[in-house]
């Protein structure tokens, strides 16, 4: 049996007491926590111990909303959204091979581990809704290379909006496919019914599909389609029992969602700014999880009302929507930029606790993903999935009020050591199961490829009011 001992650190345990244990200690056995304690654990020989002294002790963290192929279209278009959008729809339709997946899979999931993220459900594209299903070859190789990092993903499948086909290219055969949504839908039910997990079971699959607003169900033909789709995706869901995930809700599109029978307890819905009164109907009547993104550009066209949400009972996790174009893993930015960004709505420095953001991406969000019982807290039983973050840092000292300091001031360079399903992943800021170095000369090559070969350098550039001028 494999064992692992941390001890003398800070437990953020985030059971239900919200308990916080100084100089504890964590056992580990196989991949889980088999004794939580204020006392010193004895041990066999062969224990592998960590020593936390000046660390503190917390659950993996979970990002809620992040994107495949983000990781290598950072920064295209310096701030222009709308070139950005369109260089992402442009590649991840007809412009990216399985070695482009392959190398955002692996460059991602290595952020995240420096990130101190453990699990992340990852829509596979976006833009918000192209979505690369014309086969299943390329959300395999995005997985499987994502698991190699000793990580934990949920990949959301489905089809793409109509019209259909959707056209896509097939860079390996040198051929343009043409998807309809049957199709796509094929390639949906064989990924989420054929091949459920791999890597361990460390990264899996759910579905997906995209979202519509009221005034687009006038078209009587496209309702039509629509719920054709939506009936689909909802028996694939069940039949599967995963959760369900939707990007870029706005203005009356979760009312429509609620139409078509895709709101539930297992849902998940990001973004969701200037919210209708129907919306707030059905998020109300359903109980779908909000995943809110305070860093993206979403949230500064419009605000999703957290605090709100919240008081009436509804489950708001934190998504990075990373890490493009302008954002990335680093859950901690994100926490803060959450209290912040409502503080500064309702002019109140008391909204939004830290401890209620760190349950955002910690236990609340194990249970958005259906996994409370396993994840988001250090409970004996639990699965070992933990990190360590180094506070003896002068951005982080003086050493009281833990969680105030790591919501307000951690970074995600204060990530110490990452521990997932009782394996270390990293220990002392180095990663143990893939070559670093490797991966990131990997991403130089493959980024300029990909750049060169769907024509986007020019996005690269600095483009004219970059300097001296109050906006581009």
């Amino acid at each position: 049996m494999n064992q692992i001992l941390i001890k003398n650190g800070t437990i953020i345990t985030m059971n239900p007491d919200r308990e916080i244990i100084e100089s504890g200690s964590v056992l580990i056995k196989d991949n889980k926590i088999a004794q939580v304690s204020k006392d010193e654990i004895k041990v066999n020989n062969d224990t592998c111990i960590i020593d936390a002294n000046r660390k503190v002790i917390l659950p993996g963290l979970i990002d809620c909303h992040t994107h495949a192929g983000h990781t290598m279209v950072k920064s295209l278009g310096v701030g222009k959204s709308n070139d950005w959008v369109d260089a992402c729809l442009k590649i991840y339709s007809t412009g990216s091979s399985l070695s482009f997946w392959e190398t955002d899979a692996s460059l991602s999931a290595l952020e995240k581990i420096k990130a101190g993220v453990t699990s992340s459900l990852i829509l596979f594209g976006g833009g918000t809704d192209l979505l690369r299903s014309d086969k299943p070859d390329y959300a395999v190789s995005y997985a499987k290379s994502f698991g190699e990092n000793g990580i934990k993903g949920i990949v959301a499948v489905g089809p793409n909006r109509p019209p259909y086909p959707t056209m896509f290219y097939d860079k390996e055969n040198n051929t343009p496919v043409e998807s309809s949504l049957d199709n796509q839908l094929e390639v949906t039910a064989e990924l989420v019914s054929n091949i459920k997990s791999v890597q361990n079971n460390r990264v899996s699959f759910c579905v997906s599909a995209p979202k519509f607003f009221p005034e687009e169900m006038d078209d009587e033909n496209l309702s039509k389609s629509v719920a054709y789709m939506y009936d689909k995706v909802m028996d694939l869901r069940s039949q599967n029992n995963l959760i369900f995930t939707q990007d870029g809700h706005k203005e009356g599109s979760i009312s429509i969602s609620d139409k078509f029978n895709a709101l539930g307890e297992w849902a998940l819905l990001s973004h969701s700014i200037t919210l209708s009164n129907d919306d707030l109907k059905s998020i109300k009547k359903h109980k779908p999880t909000i995943v809110h993104n305070p860093s993206s550009n979403y949230s500064i066209m419009g605000r999703c009302p957290v605090p709100e949400l919240l008081d009436d009972g509804i489950r708001v996790v934190i998504g990075s929507d990373g890490a493009a174009p302008d954002r990335g893993f680093d859950m901690f930015r994100h926490m803060s930029q959450c209290m912040h960004y409502h503080r500064r709505h309702f002019e109140d420095t008391t909204i939004l606790p830290p401890g209620k953001v760190l349950e955002m991406v910690t236990i609340d969000a194990a249970e958005a993903l259906g996994l409370g019982s396993e994840l988001g807290s250090i409970e004996t039983g639990k699965v070992a999935d933990i990190i360590l973050i180094d506070m003896f840092k002068p951005h982080l000292l003086p050493m009281n009020m833990p969680v105030t300091r790591l919501a307000h001031y951690a970074n995600a360079a204060d990530v110490n050591t990452v521990i997932v399903n009782g394996e270390i992943v990293m220990m002392d800021r180095n990663v143990l199961k893939v070559n670093e170095l490797d991966i990131l000369e990997k991403t130089e090559e493959e980024s300029k490829k990909m750049l060169s070969e769907n024509n986007l350098n020019h996005l690269t550039n600095i483009p004219d009011n970059f300097w001296k001028k109050s906006r581009l």
